[in-house]
């Protein structure tokens, strides 16, 4: 390949070198796991320890903190669905349910992500579709995140309408859920969206604390009960907020 450069490609092997299981290694541990010789690798070495990716006592080597320079450029490029997608694949995987994040705008919930294994409601779910935020657990995540005063905006504006015969039409009724949300931190909505859709939400946080989308788990009524929900459900759905939530952070701080 005639733009192939090769000692980059050399010098990022030896970054790659190290490892969690070897975080220092020798001159010819280097050189061997590169298979490099000896020569190339501590010219490689030097070089990055010039540059200050790479510390050395004399005979051992390591990576420094400044390595991850390289990783935060390139999570400074991401948004929250590339950050999200994977986290949904392999939650998705996991339990075999489909698996979104969506945003709060104005009274609806917007999908901003998704990976869906099988399709469970009427309507076919993709990237920007809406539904009400009142009726649907990632919207009551978020509506649980407002500040009173905000929550009362959206009281006077959105129409609750009854889509089943299990919707929360009540302010009232709809605040003591919220109120409950906001306790337990995460919603789950028993086929108030559509006749047989449950599913189960979790917030998503930025690095001060504040929600900022979330992320859910979708599935029929006739395969998951409410508790099987809670059992096999939420565990994994909350590992994988907190997943996002720790890449969201990372990514704030690359971009700082």
């Amino acid at each position: 390949m005639v733009d192939h450069v090769q000692s980059l490609a050399r010098g990022l092997a030896v970054i790659r070198a190290f490892s969690a299981t070897e975080p220092e290694l020798t001159l010819s541990q280097v050189a061997r796991a590169t298979g490099l010789s000896r020569a190339a690798a501590r010219r490689f070495l030097i070089t990055l320890a010039d540059l200050g990716y790479v510390r050395s006592d004399g005979r051992l080597f390591a990576l420094t903190p400044r390595v991850l320079e390289l990783g935060y450029a390139y999570l400074s490029s991401l948004s929250l669905p590339e950050v999200a997608d994977p986290h949904l694949e392999r939650l998705a995987a996991e339990v075999h349910e489909s698996a979104s994040v969506a945003v709060l705008d104005g009274e609806d919930v917007v999908y901003v992500a998704r990976v869906a294994t099988a399709r469970i409601m009427r309507v076919t779910i993709s990237i920007g579709t809406r539904f009400p935020a009142y009726c649907t657990s990632m919207g009551r995540v978020l509506l649980a995140a407002l500040s009173p005063d905000r929550l009362e905006a959206y009281l006077e504006r959105a129409e609750l309408r009854r889509l089943t015969s299990r919707t929360i039409v009540l302010p009232a009724a709809l605040r003591a859920e919220l109120d409950q949300v906001r306790h337990r931190g995460w919603a789950m909505v028993d086929q108030e969206l559509e006749e047989g859709l449950r599913s189960i939400a979790a917030p998503i946080r930025d690095r001060t604390g504040r929600t900022v989308a979330a992320v859910n788990v979708s599935t029929h009524a006739s395969r998951t009960t409410l508790q099987a929900a809670g059992r096999d459900l939420l565990p994994p759905l909350l590992a994988t907020a907190t997943k996002i939530e720790a890449d969201l952070a990372s990514l704030s701080v690359a971009r700082a």
